[in-house]
């Protein structure tokens, strides 16, 4: 690629730096019963079918870019990216 068609393209991906986006982090899912679902209560713990350790998957806006895990930033949660997913086209 020649310098000239970098250059333009670098500033037509940067007319969109300043759009909003969602960025979500799964922390895992599980299937529950509604009768379950009904008895629970404070304290109640439902296990995810993500495992321990395992590293998250980052979504923006519902589409999956990255994995990381969370990590604890004074006293809110964050998350460090580990890996970068190739988007697909």
């Amino acid at each position: 690629m020649e310098s000239d068609q970098i250059d333009l393209e670098y500033e037509n991906i940067k007319k969109f730096e300043n759009i909003d986006v969602s960025l979500k982090v799964h922390a895992g899912a599980a299937g529950i019963t509604i009768g379950n679902l009904l008895k629970l209560q404070v304290g109640s713990v439902i296990e995810l079918d993500t495992l321990a350790g395992e590293h998250l998957k980052i979504y923006v806006n519902g589409v999956p870019i990255a994995r990381g895990e969370i990590v604890i930033m004074g006293t809110t949660l964050g998350v460090r990216f580990t890996s970068i997913m190739e988007i697909e086209k």
